[in-house]
């Protein structure tokens, strides 16, 4: 028997009970699917934390104030207002390595426009923000250094705030009022989508620091040119380690800390947080597949357990085989095609089904999947596998059977 007539004989042996041979092959039909979105899920969400780390740059430091210590009850970092916007002048024009340095406050308001309003979060800063954020604008313009030092009521709003009160009317030169404080609109920001903890980026109103500081986010916290935090961007990736050591000798400098005494801020690394994140996605992305592949031993399972089913009705047929001259190779290929033949029809039906979902889950779940040819190959290379390891067994019991005793069998 060649192996075209094997794989034929195969065929004929699902065709005589097709409902076996369907449950048969659904194991291995829903393991490729799971293992393909498993996959996809994953490589989504890794393609999406590589996406935020291109969009922030490799090379954005995060420069955080200290903390409260009252009565021996530590705050959280913050909670004490230590950097200044003048600390941030001073990292930019002293500290070689770094590119720009951008203070920002931060905090929420409600904005108006006509009979529209919307609750958003207020974010205070200078022009060097759009360079460390690399967020440019859609429409109009940044605010400039002397709208900072004027304390100018001009506002830059994003995407999600600009549908919500204007829904496709042009804001520039619009009038808005934030806390009774009427600002223009000389700007929209380019849109960002979600950042990674699921907040939406566009929900932001920017504004200058010192506006921000005087008339939307001040009070008692926040003190005359103190600021929330600082993102600090360096001019290469290889200079991070050099400028966390100069921007950290310069601001004990500038905040008389004694030696011995720790830090009231704290630096990080936002690629490094970043990239953090970015190997816990690729573990769960192969922690996700493993569990997917689980389903695939279980299809492997019924494919043996129908092949030894098959081996025991067709044990005249097998010693008639013999009888007229097949030798034990020729019915243990014949076996074992069968149970790889099943198997490949179920993976090539698990692909298309893991495609389709993934493609399901991206367009209405809003989740972001990629199947890669890898993923695919995998899953079907191991479904192939997976016929020929459990089909094996059967095949050899068939194989081995005496063909006197098999022709005797009732």
């Amino acid at each position: 028997m060649n192996f075209a007539d094997a794989v034929l004989s195969a065929l004929t042996a699902m065709r005589a009970n097709v409902l076996r041979s369907v449950l048969t092959v659904l194991g291995i039909i829903i393991g490729v699917a799971a293992v393909i979105v498993m996959v996809a899920v994953g490589s989504g969400a890794q393609e999406r934390i590589d996406g935020y780390i291109k969009g922030l740059g490799s090379n954005l430091l995060l420069v955080w104030p200290g903390s409260t210590n009252m009565g021996g009850v530590k705050g959280g970092r913050g909670t004490r207002p230590t950097l200044t916007e003048d600390d941030a002048a001073a990292i930019q024009s002293e500290v070689a390595s770094v590119q720009v340095s951008a203070p920002q406050v931060r905090g929420s308001a409600q904005v108006i426009f006509g009979n529209k309003n919307w609750a958003s979060t207020v974010i205070g800063a200078t022009p060097e923000y759009e360079d460390a954020h690399n967020w440019p604008i859609a429409d109009g313009r940044w605010f400039g250094a002397a709208e900072v030092r004027g304390s100018a009521k001009v506002v830059l709003l994003g995407r999600t705030v600009a549908e919500q009160l204007f829904e496709g009317t042009d804001p520039i030169g619009q009038t808005v009022r934030i806390k009774t404080v009427p600002f223009e609109v000389v700007g929209v920001l380019m849109a960002k989508g979600e950042s990674l903890s699921g907040q939406d980026q566009d929900d932001v109103m920017l504004m200058p620091v010192t506006t921000a500081r005087n008339r939307v986010v001040g009070g008692r916290q926040i003190k005359a040119r103190q600021v929330h935090t600082m993102y600090v961007k360096v001019r290469t990736p290889e200079q991070i380690d050099e400028a966390v050591e100069d921007i950290t000798e310069l601001l004990r400098q500038r905040h008389k800390i004694r030696d011995g005494k720790p830090d009231d801020f704290s630096i990080r690394n936002m690629s490094q947080i970043l990239e953090a994140r970015s190997s816990s996605a690729k573990v769960m992305t192969l922690l996700l597949a493993a569990v997917a592949s689980i389903s695939l031993i279980v299809g492997g399972i019924g494919i043996m357990n129908i092949m030894l089913v098959s081996v025991t009705e067709r044990t005249r047929e097998i010693g008639l085989r013999m009888a007229v001259g097949a030798r034990r190779t020729d019915i243990l290929r014949q076996f074992l095609i069968e149970a790889v033949t099943l198997s490949l029809i179920g993976g090539t039906i698990g692909v298309a089904t893991g495609i389709l979902a993934s493609i399901l889950i991206a367009r209405l779940g809003e989740w972001p999947t990629s199947v890669s040819i890898g993923s695919i190959l995998l899953a079907f290379g191991f479904s192939a596998a997976i016929g020929v390891f459990f089909g094996f067994y059967p095949a050899r019991k068939a194989a081995g059977l005496d063909p006197i005793e098999a022709l005797r069998y009732e």
